[in-house]
């Protein structure tokens, strides 16, 4: 008999904006020697090993490849980033569109762990069909894993709107949150930078 196979899930990372509380780009800030973005990749490259890792970046950023990972990692470029986040959201999308189900994530989650990630992973697999966000204060967040069915409802994002859009017209029942206490700590601010610096463990 022929094993079932897993139901096909694409990770898609977002650092393609243009960091103007931090002043430089996220994805290439340092903490520990490695940037935001080398960190987010290794800790996602375990739950990608059958496709690639979707990075939505800017145009001619080819900075952002190197030290990355670049095996484990499609690097998608957005020419159209100054019209806000949900064109990042949209193009990592439509380069998913075949998938069972997208997980989408910021490049800032400095302190993430595999552990919080495999709880949301473990947590889809048993309800394909509903939407599984980190808990913010009783509200649906990021990490979020947006099944295949509603992905054609993003089309309508416009600017800074974010997933969360989409996914508060949605029944109660049709999304589970889980708490995720690693992916509380985004960097925004030079300030949040120098904290993570001196407070977040090293992980590699």
């Amino acid at each position: 008999m022929k094993a079932l196979s897993l139901p096909t899930l694409r990770i898609i990372v977002l650092a393609a904006g243009f960091s103007a509380r931090l002043g430089q780009p996220k994805a290439l800030a340092r903490v520990h020697g490695l940037t935001l973005l080398r960190r987010t990749l290794r800790v996602l490259a375990p739950f990608a090993a059958s496709s690639k890792i979707i990075v939505v970046i800017p145009p001619a950023a080819g900075r952002y490849k190197i030290g990355s990972d670049v095996h484990s990692a499609a690097f998608v470029a957005n020419s159209q980033r100054a019209s806000g986040l949900s064109s990042s959201v949209r193009l990592g999308l439509h380069r998913a569109r075949h998938s069972a189900g997208a997980l989408l994530l910021p490049v800032d989650l400095v302190d993430l762990a595999r552990r919080d990630i495999a709880r949301l992973i473990a947590c889809w697999r048993g309800a394909r069909r509903r939407v599984v966000a980190r808990s913010v204060r009783g509200e649906p967040g990021v990490p979020l894993i947006l099944p295949r069915w509603l992905y054609a409802r993003t089309g309508g994002l416009k600017g800074d709107q974010g997933l969360r859009e989409v996914v508060r017209r949605l029944s109660k029942d049709s999304v589970s949150l889980v708490v995720l206490p690693s992916a509380e700590w985004d960097v925004d601010t030079p300030r949040d930078l120098e904290g993570a610096r001196r407070r977040v463990r090293p992980r590699f």
